[in-house]
C-alpha cells in the first residue's frame, strides 16, 4: 500500500506521512482480523492479500485528506500485554538470526520444562470462543499471535534483521524509516512513533472499526502535524509508553560490515566482538 506514494516528497513526521501510515495500518488490520487463523483449519488467500492488486485496491480506498472511520476486509473470500524479549545476532560468514520470545500475560502458562529454565507462553488466550470464527478455538490449532522476528532482504541478499518488542504495527514504521526516509539503523529506531488503536482484531474483542479509532503520537511530532491530522478527521491522543522497543542489525552487502542498533525506550545494547 505504501509503495504507491512518492516518499521523496513526503517529509518524515509530517501530517501526510503519519496519515498515510495510519490509514494503511487500518486497512491491513481489517484483512488480518478477517483471515488470521491456523492455516490447517481456515486457509487464508495469502498470495492475494500480499499482491500488488490488493494493495492497489486498498490504496484506492484511502483519502489523502480524510481519516477512514470504518474499514471492511477483503471480500474475495468470505492483544497485546506482557513482556517480550528480542535478540538478533550475526556472524562472520554472513548468517543473521532474528529471534523473539514472549511469555505473554503475567508468567505465561506458569509451566516450565524441567531443566530448561524458561516458562511456556500462554498465547492460546488469543483464540476466539466462537465456533464459526476463523480464529475460533479447536484442538491442535494454532491461535493468532503477535510475535514478529523480522527480516529484510534487498536484491535477494540479507539486509537487516530486526524486531520490536511490545508493538503490533511498529515494524512497518521502522521499515519505512530505513527504506523510504533514508534514516540510518539507529535513527530508524529512535524516531518518534505512531500508535493507532481501534482497528479490527482477530481475537473477537473488536470485530469492526466504526469510529476510525485513535492515533497516539509519541513526543517529537510537531503541533502542525497534530493539527493537520485533526483536520483530516483523526482523533489524536497521547499515551504513556505503548510504542515498543526496537533492536536491529544491518549488513553492508559490499563490505560485509555489520551495524547494530538498540533504542532507548527499553533496556538493551548493540555489541560486537
Amino acid at each position: 500500500m505504501l509503495e504507491g506514494y512518492d516518499s521523496s516528497t513526503i517529509p518524515f513526521g509530517s501530517a501526510e506521512h503519519t496519515h498515510l501510515f495510519v490509514e494503511a495500518k487500518k486497512l491491513a488490520f481489517a484483512d488480518g482480523a478477517r483471515f488470521y487463523a491456523a492455516p490447517a483449519f481456515s486457509p487464508a488467500p495469502v498470495p492475494r492479500l500480499f499482491s500488488k492488486e490488493r494493495a492497489a485496491q486498498c490504496r484506492a480506498l484511502n483519502s489523502l485528506d480524510k481519516a477512514m472511520k470504518e474499514v471492511q476486509p477483503d471480500t474475495s473470500k468470505q492483544l497485546e500485554e506482557g513482556d517480550t524479549i528480542y535478540l538478533t545476532v550475526a556472524g562472520a560468514d554472513g548468517m543473521m538470526v532474528s529471534l523473539i520470545q514472549s511469555s505473554y500475560r503475567g508468567m505465561g502458562s506458569g509451566m516450565a520444562p524441567t531443566g530448561l529454565g524458561f516458562i511456556l507462553q500462554d498465547r492460546g488466550e488469543m483464540f476466539v470462543l466462537q465456533k464459526d470464527h476463523p480464529n475460533g478455538y479447536a484442538p491442535g490449532k494454532r491461535p493468532f499471535q503477535t510475535i514478529i522476528p523480522a527480516f529484510i532482504t534487498k536484491d535477494g541478499k540479507p539486509f537487516a534483521s530486526f524486531g520490536v518488542m511490545g508493538g503490533a504495527m511498529q515494524h512497518a514504521q521502522n521499515v519505512m524509516n530505513l527504506v523510504d526516509c533514508g534514516m540510518n539503523l539507529q535513527e530508524a529506531g529512535d524516531a518518534p512513533r505512531i500508535q493507532h488503536e481501534g482497528s479490527a482484531e482477530p481475537t473477537g474483542q473488536a470485530t469492526v472499526m466504526r469510529d476510525g479509532g485513535e492515533v497516539n503520537l509519541e513526543t517529537g511530532f510537531s503541533w502542525e502535524t497534530v493539527r493537520g491530522l485533526m483536520r483530516k478527521g483523526h482523533r489524536v491522543t497521547f499515551a504513556d509508553g505503548p510504542y515498543g522497543g526496537y533492536q536491529a542489525i544491518m549488513r553492508d552487502p559490499e563490505s560485509g560490515v555489520y551495524y547494530g542498533a538498540s533504542e532507548s525506550r527499553k533496556d538493551g545494547q548493540a555489541a560486537g566482538y
